[in-house]
């Protein structure tokens, strides 16, 4: 026996029956119903479709795989999965040859201590400890790969006193031991503003000191953490230039979180009054849909235009 709606007791059998009387009631054929306009409409029916332009293709091939078994035997993190970030077949496969492929290594585990609202790393406010055997095993990683240029980046580790500055450190150290012709990259936090910090991981022997501004001052409380700040983020470039002025500085904008030409002139402005070398765009991708929405695609053409020769001509590279 079951309950009905209005509590009382019905056996199966009548309302079995009552289901087929409804359904003999009902003149509709099945040709009637297919040709009925769509009543449910499935998927991201609200949301813009994704840009031809922004299409990419399934990862594979030898070097992609060989880079993904050494990640996983040795127990090391990347962005690039971590992120989901559609490039990874690109820079995994390496289209000229495996010198030309690069894999961005994410220090300190998988979880980061800030929650980005671009951003799909897990977080959380106490992360694992931090494996001392990472730095020995990422260099031993890129040293098998015979990679020319390898970029580590990191998660926060605001719970940490230096941020993870020791930890960075000590990993570009193990690489250049290891493989001295390899160009290291390293995309690094705020440190929370500490220049003491910032100066540790500029004089470790790394070749590039990166550190993004993600978007542009306006929007920076709406995109980035609320211990992000656009002017601290540019404090610790200006400071690693200072204390290492032969090195490379680098940072990325994201378009499409909202922001004007207007903002984005500025922005560039900011970065080179602070000595800023190298400067990326990007088009912001949505990981999931609980993150920030997409304000804007940007074309390929409208990128062109960002390489302006005003621009090349402050720049080292835009």
């Amino acid at each position: 026996m079951h309950t009905s709606a209005y509590g009382l007791q019905a056996a199966p059998g009548s309302r079995l029956d009552a289901l087929r009387r409804r359904l003999a009631e009902d003149s509709q054929t099945i040709d009637e119903f297919i040709a009925t306009p769509q009543r449910v409409q499935m998927g991201r029916v609200h949301e813009e479709r994704l840009p031809s332009y922004t299409k990419t293709k399934i990862p594979k091939g030898a070097n992609f795989a060989r880079i993904k078994r050494d990640l996983r035997g040795l127990g090391l993190a990347t962005v690039c999965e971590e992120a989901r970030c559609p490039n990874l077949g690109e820079c995994w496969g390496g289209s000229g040859g495996k010198e030309a492929a690069t894999a961005t290594i994410m220090l300190m585990g998988d979880t980061c201590t800030r929650a980005c609202r671009f951003c799909s790393v897990k977080t959380s406010r106490a992360p694992a400890p931090l494996d001392p055997h990472e730095p020995e095993n990422t260099a031993e990683a890129i040293s098998r790969w015979g990679l020319g240029y390898i970029v580590l980046t990191s998660v926060d580790r605001d719970d940490l006193a230096d941020g993870g500055a020791a930890h960075i450190a000590a990993t570009i150290q193990k690489i250049k031991q290891k493989a001295q012709h390899i160009l290291v990259e390293a995309l690094v936090p705020d440190f929370g503003g500490q220049l003491e910090h910032v100066e540790q991981v500029a004089r470790s022997g790394l070749d590039v000191y990166a550190h993004n501004v993600e978007t542009v001052e306006r929007t920076t409380p709406f995109v980035r953490d609320r211990r992000a700040a656009y002017r601290q983020s540019l404090a610790t470039l200006q400071h690693a230039k200072r204390v290492r002025p032969d090195l490379v500085t680098k940072t990325s904008i994201m378009l499409g979180c909202g922001e004007t030409d207007a903002e984005i002139e500025q922005t560039l402005h900011d970065l080179r009054a602070h000595g800023v070398d190298v400067v990326t765009f990007g088009q912001y991708m949505r990981p999931t849909k609980r993150h920030m929405k997409v304000s804007h695609y940007v074309t390929p053409d409208k990128f062109a235009a960002w390489q302006a020769p005003t621009a090349l001509a402050s720049f080292s590279y835009v």
